[in-house]
Parts: C-alpha cells; sequence; structure tokens
C-alpha cells in the first residue's frame, strides 16, 4: 500500500513504496499532456528506465534525453542542451519531463523544465537513496556554475514524487553510504531518536535503510512546509553542507571525486566541531558524531596545507550575506541555530579537525 506525504499547500504527493510505472501511467491519463520526455543519465538508462520501460504504458512512447553520468555534468552548458533537445522535440508549456535518476537528475530537470517556456510540468522518479530522502523533495532546483555547487536555480516543485523501493537495488554501497549521511543529518538537526536509530544500524544496505526512508521524508517535509523558500527555519538543512559542498568542490576535477554524501559527512563532522566551539554542542555528542562518521566514511585525502583552499572555496557558497558566512550550527543533537558567523580561521581549524583527528588540535 502507497503512503502518501502530502505536501503543504502544494497539490502533488509523495508516493512511497510504489510501482513507480503504474503511478506514472495513472498521473499520466488524467492529464492532457501534448508530450513527455523521459532526462536520465545513462546509468539509470541502463540499470533503470529498463524496468520503467517493461511496465509503463506511456514510457515507451516519450522522448529520451541522456546526459553523461557525473556531478561534472551539472552545469548550464548541459543545460542548455536539454532546451535545445525540447525546442527540437517540439515540446510546449503542455509537455511533461520525467526526472528518473539520482540528486543530479531532480535538480537538473526541475532547473530545465521550470524555465523553459517559463514553465513546464515534471516529475521525479528517485532511484538513489540520496534522491529518494532528499534530493528530489523540496523544490530546489539548479545547476553549478564552473566549480561552485548550485549557483544558479530556483525553487519549483513537481506534479508527483513517486519512489520506488525496486530501484535501490540497482545501487552500489558506496552510494547507499553516501545517503546514509543525509539521513544522519535528519536526526541530527531534529530528531535525537531517529540519530540513535540510525546510529544502531549493525550493516548498511538497501534493506537495513529502506525503513528509514519516510522517517527522512517527513522530517526534511515539516521543516520546508514551515519554510518553503529558505529565509528563516529551513536553513537548519544545510547543516553540514557549507564545509561540505566545499569539499565536494575540491574533489570535483580531480582522478577521485568524492560522492555527495561523503563529503557531507565530513561536513557534518567540522560543523559539529564549530557548534562545540562557538554554541557549546557537549563534547560528549560530538564524539558521538565524530565515532559515526569515522566508522561509515573513508578517511578523505586532502593534506592540512591545502585546507586554507577550501575555506576559500566555502566563500564562495550561496548562503553567504555580504561578507558574513552564516553557518546552521547545533546547540545539541536535534536542536540546530541558524545564521551562526564563523570566520575563515574557525573553518580552517574545523577542517583540520574533521580531516585529521582531534589529536591535531
Amino acid at each position: 500500500m502507497a503512503k502518501v506525504v502530502k505536501i503543504k499547500n502544494k497539490e502533488f504527493p509523495i508516493l512511497l513504496d510504489v510501482n513507480a510505472a503504474a503511478v506514472l501511467d495513472a498521473f499520466i491519463e488524467k492529464k492532457a499532456y501534448s508530450k513527455f520526455f523521459v532526462l536520465m543519465d545513462e546509468n539509470t538508462y541502463s540499470l533503470c528506465f529498463p524496468l520503467l520501460a517493461d511496465e509503463s504504458r506511456n514510457a515507451n512512447k516519450a522522448e529520451l534525453l541522456i546526459i553523461a553520468a557525473g556531478e561534472e555534468n551539472k552545469t548550464i552548458d548541459i543545460a542548455n542542451q536539454l532546451w535545445q533537445s525540447l525546442t527540437e522535440g517540439e515540446a510546449d508549456r503542455h509537455s511533461l519531463l520525467i526526472n528518473l535518476g539520482g540528486g543530479l537528475i531532480s535538480d537538473l530537470g526541475g532547473f530545465v523544465a521550470s524555465t523553459f517556456k517559463r514553465g513546464m510540468d515534471f516529475v521525479n522518479i528517485p532511484t538513489s537513496l540520496l534522491a529518494m530522502v532528499d534530493a528530489s523533495i523540496g523544490g530546489k532546483t539548479g545547476v553549478n556554475l564552473d566549480k561552485y555547487k548550485n549557483q544558479i536555480g530556483l525553487f519549483s516543485t513537481p506534479k508527483l514524487i513517486a519512489i520506488d523501493f525496486r530501484f535501490l537495488d540497482t545501487l552500489p554501497q558506496r552510494e547507499l553510504v553516501s545517503a546514509y549521511a543525509e539521513m544522519l543529518k535528519h536526526g541530527l538537526i531534529a530528531d535525537k531518536a531517529y540519530w540513535k536509530a540510525l546510529c544502531s544500524i549493525e550493516k548498511l544496505n538497501s534493506e537495513s535503510l529502506k525503513i528509514y526512508i519516510e522517517t527522512s521524508i517527513r522530517i526534511k517535509k515539516a521543516i520546508v512546509d514551515q519554510d518553503p523558500t529558505e529565509k528563516g527555519v529551513r536553513k537548519i538543512l544545510n547543516f553540514g553542507h557549507t564545509i561540505g559542498h566545499a569539499i565536494e568542490t575540491f574533489f570535483m576535477d580531480t582522478e577521485n571525486p568524492v560522492l555527495h554524501g561523503e563529503a557531507v559527512a565530513f561536513g557534518m563532522l567540522a560543523e559539529a566541531y564549530l557548534s562545540a566551539e562557538i554554541l557549546n554542542l557537549p563534547q560528549a555528542e560530538l564524539k558521538e558524531i565524530e565515532t559515526q562518521i569515522q566508522t561509515h566514511f573513508a578517511k578523505l585525502n586532502i593534506a592540512q596545507n591545502q585546507l586554507k583552499a577550501i575555506a576559500v572555496l566555502v566563500n564562495q557558497d550561496k548562503k553567504k550575506n555580504g561578507n558574513e558566512l552564516n553557518f546552521s550550527l547545533l546547540e545539541n543533537i536535534e536542536k540546530c541555530a541558524i545564521d551562526v558567523n564563523v570566520n575563515t580561521e574557525q573553518i580552517v581549524k574545523s577542517l583540520n579537525y574533521s580531516i585529521h583527528g582531534s589529536h591535531n588540535q
């Protein structure tokens, strides 16, 4: 039985643990779309689209838009190519874009759809755990600008989100663990019992993690409901991301790029250190967070003389206000403060703690 989570003031459902093909067909058949398109990356096309195509009456009628996989393709250039493809495919404001993929696809596809001819409908069918618990939910869309994350975008909501757990079976272990970081974040900022439950998982796999997807969705939904365009409380969802995005950017053009959740994990540890230094997060809770991150995430290869370069990248964060770098930091587990000013020296110290350990402080 599908579990429907209604989003405040929005006429679309999040359908959890459903057959995505059946849900998509039912949705399309209630509408009068002129055409529909499916956006995927090359991995989703080979691993996930066959399931949708086999079971959906409409998927095989769609025009397919396939991009290369990887965060380096979340750019305005790729968006422009997709706008061109929609134009050549005679898409109009009465067409539908189906975003089948992970966070990159929902971010990019939502942005492309929302700006094409001043807006066409789109739906999200998330295929990664990260997209199921976070990226496809909340209405943020956008692209990177050069090496800076999510610099161009807008808030725009899909008409439907259909979460089919079968897609989790297509994911490598590293992707599952990456998404676990975002789930941990939800517990840290809003629900200590949820944090404890996630910490108690003995083995991270699709079976052990999927039972917590609904809780993460409900936590994020409750926050977004209060502040859809991130003027206030929604900023707590940025915990771990100000430094995490800088770490992700630092590795983006290297031979060994890190996944979003891996960067966020060490971003959370750095920002937990800042929380202890600035807001007096209890040391016992800092150590608890440190233990959880170090248990599940491989140490990042960043030399101490490279920490300042990452701090410089933090200064390009889109949440910067004038000369002030405002962070969301923990007062304690499940209580997060917003708009906490942090300086560059403190950021470097937090990175040193996160990457090289407390013994170097």
